[in-house]
């Protein structure tokens, strides 16, 4: 049988739980932004069909499907300084990815990235997200990809090492789309 002063101290205890339960399933859930909702678009210059056109400093990622149609996705890009440029091909292609931050990563910012120098698995929890296309030059890995993400509000912000990053639901249809040997433009 429970004592009055059992009960009493279950109920306080449950009180007192009770309002970060109920934050955590209250909490407002991620909106993306209208402007960077995916939508099909018209592209100025003839690009060819399959193409991957980047624009950075505006946070749109083109997916071309016709010379003159694309899916324009909105995306979070590296900070100044650490994006990529130019043209790359897909040689590669993970879902759910494992990922190591860079060596160049870790001695820019020991106190955030050396606890993950032996890696992150797949997953989830993964800062690569559901998918990730692996960008390559002239046959060499470039390090910067194009992945999902475990912070969507970081879409349309400067803010990855440099990466391409896309709302997990979106990266996984680029994903489904896109195969290896597909090139890349990041302008």
């Amino acid at each position: 049988m429970i004592s009055r002063r059992s009960f009493l101290g279950g109920a306080a205890a449950a009180a007192f739980a009770t309002p970060s339960i109920l934050l955590a399933h209250t909490e407002e859930p991620f909106v993306l932004a209208e402007e960077f909702q995916p939508r099909e678009v018209r592209v100025r210059e003839q690009h060819a069909p399959g193409q991957i056109l980047v624009f950075p400093r505006l946070y749109y990622l083109y997916h071309v499907f016709d010379s003159e149609r694309a899916i324009r996705y909105g995306v979070g890009v590296g900070k100044a300084g650490l994006e990529f440029k130019g043209t790359a091909i897909i040689e590669r292609k993970a879902e759910w990815p494992s990922w190591r931050p860079t060596n160049d990563m870790i001695r820019r910012d020991p106190d955030r990235y050396a606890q993950f120098a032996d890696g992150v698995p797949g997953g989830p929890g993964n800062p690569l997200g559901a998918r990730a296309l692996y960008l390559y030059k002239d046959g060499r890995d470039t390090y910067f990809r194009i992945h999902g993400t475990t912070d969507p509000a970081s879409i349309g912000q400067s803010v990855s090492n440099g990466c391409i990053r896309m709302l997990n639901d979106h990266v996984k249809q680029l994903y489904d789309q896109v195969p290896v040997g597909t090139p890349v433009t990041v302008l």
